[in-house]
């Protein structure tokens, strides 16, 4: 496939960007400062771009059969911009533009109603995480509402508290929710789960919880 990458000197976007690579799929890794992509490959296009200006991303993303984007706020100072939506705005117009569907995006787990049965200490962790990171989920709101009145085939994928664990390829996923006490993830993993699902008809338009 061909895939686009924006957000690929992050944590999650280098490994989408290393994993599209090693499944033999052509990336165009979509950056501000090349300096700062770790990653190299035959199938890799590094696109230099002004992520706020629309009308420059069309050419990173035509004729690309998904986007994936690990776009997001950094530090809570960040999210208090509304960073996420920010920068995500002229990706969905860029993609209109070129008439490309398919995107994967990251959000965080906050963002989904807790599972049934999930235990009091979870459901109180939620609550202050939540609270204390107050600015960084209303981006993330934000950005999910635009998505949902874009013309995009999107997914959004909600991760709980990152770490840098290696690639394990096991990991739950619920469609619409949280799997029951997710607590964490690699951000391997969060990137293995993204380029699973960009074939995945059952993910369509749906927020999806993914946890060890």
């Amino acid at each position: 496939m061909k895939l686009t990458v924006f957000g690929a000197t992050g944590g999650i976007g280098q490994e989408i960007v290393r994993q599209a690579l090693t499944a033999g799929h052509q990336v165009t890794a979509v950056v501000r400062d090349p300096a700062r992509l770790s990653v190299q490959g035959e199938r890799l296009e590094v696109f230099r771009a002004d992520l706020t200006d629309p009308e420059g991303l069309r050419a990173a993303v035509a004729g690309r059969d998904a986007v994936l984007s690990g776009l997001g706020a950094r530090a809570v100072k960040d999210a208090k911009t509304g960073i996420a939506a920010r920068l995500t705005r002229p990706v969905l117009q860029a993609m209109e533009a070129e008439g490309v569907r398919r995107l994967l995006v990251v959000s965080a787990a906050p963002l989904a109603p807790s599972p049934d049965g999930d235990p009091l200490l979870d459901r109180t962790m939620h609550r202050v995480i939540s609270r204390v990171l107050k600015a960084v989920y209303d981006d993330l709101r934000v950005m999910e509402g635009e998505l949902a009145r874009s013309a995009t085939d999107w997914t959004s994928v909600r991760p709980p508290k990152l770490n840098d664990k290696a690639l394990t390829g096991t990991y739950r996923l619920q469609i619409g929710g949280n799997p029951r006490s997710s607590r964490q993830i690699g951000r391997a993993d969060v990137a293995h789960a993204m380029l699973a699902m960009v074939d995945d008809p059952g993910t369509v338009k749906q927020g999806v919880g993914v946890a060890y």
